[in-house]
């Protein structure tokens, strides 16, 4: 890696060590020539798949919108960003490890319905009456039945 300060194109390695939630190292480097030092993060470069709309359409998976329509299912519960953020980072997982280049929406719609059903419960029938389209109240009971049943 060339170093930033003076362009040499020789540094070594310090310190390596992970980063966050352990998919990332952390380098601290040094110039060979100019001695300064620099930190660089390496990560794995994982194409997420397509995400294929219900219309037949596709659009790239957007982290942002996964993590506002829980945000939006969670609004004013007692769920913390660090329980979003790891249903997030679950979610994400089990993408990357289907291999797949598209994915059917309702496939993650059902992931994040488990993940809900996890974190929170009224969270859980809120996002289900939109997504599943609560025609009326009994729908609604079934739903909440299925989960006392649980």
């Amino acid at each position: 890696m060339h170093c930033p300060f003076c362009s040499a194109p020789d540094t070594r390695v310090v310190d390596s060590r992970l980063s966050g939630d352990g998919m990332q190292v952390r380098r601290r480097r040094e110039c060979t020539e100019c001695s300064e030092r620099f930190t660089t993060y390496e990560s794995a470069e994982l194409n997420l798949p397509r995400v294929v709309k219900q219309d037949g359409s596709r659009q790239p998976f957007l982290e942002e919108k996964l993590r506002s329509g829980l945000c939006k299912a969670l609004e004013k519960r007692p769920v913390s960003m660090e329980g979003v953020e790891a249903s997030v980072s679950k979610i994400k997982h089990k993408l990357q490890s289907m291999g797949e280049r598209e994915v059917e929406a309702r496939t993650i719609g059902q992931w994040v319905m488990e993940e809900l059903k996890e974190l929170d419960h009224v969270a859980y029938i809120r996002f289900a009456s939109v997504y599943l389209s609560f025609d009326d109240v009994n729908a609604f009971r079934e739903a909440i039945e299925k989960l006392e049943k649980k």
